[in-house]
């Protein structure tokens, strides 16, 4: 597995992370979000699909569960299961049939569906921090990037990435 990790000082870092991921994307591709509330989960995501090219709001998918993007050649869904409350709903949304070919899933939170998502290719963790030291609180001005390749695409993505760095 290998990982790209950065120490995001500000909102500005977090988005340049996102725009670089949108010019490496290549569906099919599944990336997960995790990190506490706040972390910059949906504002790493925004940057992502605005880089894409995507005008007008970028809502978050907190309520309708998920937000579809066409583009030519392929979708962005970008899932939010924050209010899952069992990984039984994954089952019964039919979430399932969105994970196709001809698509990039951005997902928030998932860790509530438990382990029936399909694999991922990255996992990107994104968790508050301090002066480049770890630190759990919200009150903090600055993040703290992981992203690990869980797959084989996964892995020349986080390459790719590391060499804009």
């Amino acid at each position: 597995m290998k990982t790209y990790t950065r120490y995001l000082p500000d909102d500005a870092a977090t988005h340049s992370v996102g725009e670089k991921l949108a010019q490496l994307v290549q569906a099919p591709l599944r990336i997960y979000l995790s990190g506490p509330l706040g972390a910059g989960k949906t504002a790493l995501v925004r940057a992502f699909l605005r880089a894409l090219g995507v005008k007008g709001a970028v809502k978050s998918p907190s309520y309708a569960l998920v937000e579809p993007y066409s583009f030519s050649n392929y979708s962005v869904y970008h899932f939010d299961f924050y209010r899952f409350f069992d990984q039984n709903e994954w089952q019964e949304s039919g979430f399932r049939d969105y994970f196709e070919e001809n698509a990039v899933c951005l997902v928030e939170w998932p860790e509530k569906a438990g382990g029936l998502l399909p694999q991922a290719d990255i996992e990107i963790e994104l968790t508050y921090q301090l002066d480049n030291k770890p630190e759990a609180s919200p009150e903090t001005t600055g993040r703290r990037i992981e992203v690990n390749a869980l797959s084989p695409k996964g892995l020349v993505l986080i390459e790719q990435l590391s060499k804009q760095q």
